[in-house]
């Protein structure tokens, strides 16, 4: 498990990722995750989330299920409210892959 920082600049949602040598635009959560982060922010500036992939969710965890392959560079995930686009970030996060499931919970 690892914990995970996004901002919101500017009315845009950025992932906090210090060892990224990519452009900060590819950083910017679009497709869904930006409308999932303010819900989880109660619209405010910052989110604080603890990530894991185990294939049982843990306890106080929320899960995002893999549901389609956006080829060459996403992927479509599903919480139960709605879906939710996640890019080629995703795999730098999770070491190379889009897991099937990414469990989150804030901390």
């Amino acid at each position: 498990m690892k914990n995970y920082t996004f901002n919101k600049e500017q009315g845009c949602w950025y992932i906090d990722l210090p060892n990224w040598e990519g452009t900060k635009g590819e950083l910017q959560m679009v497709g869904g995750a930006d409308t999932l982060l303010d819900r989880l922010s109660n619209n405010g500036t910052t989110v604080d989330v603890m990530l894991s992939t185990d294939k049982n969710c843990p306890e106080g965890f929320e899960t995002l299920k893999r549901i389609i392959k956006t080829p060459p560079n996403g992927c479509v995930y599903h919480l139960g409210f709605a879906p939710v686009w996640l890019c080629n970030v995703t795999k730098f996060v999770f070491e190379g892959i889009f897991p099937k499931q990414i469990n989150f919970k804030l901390i």
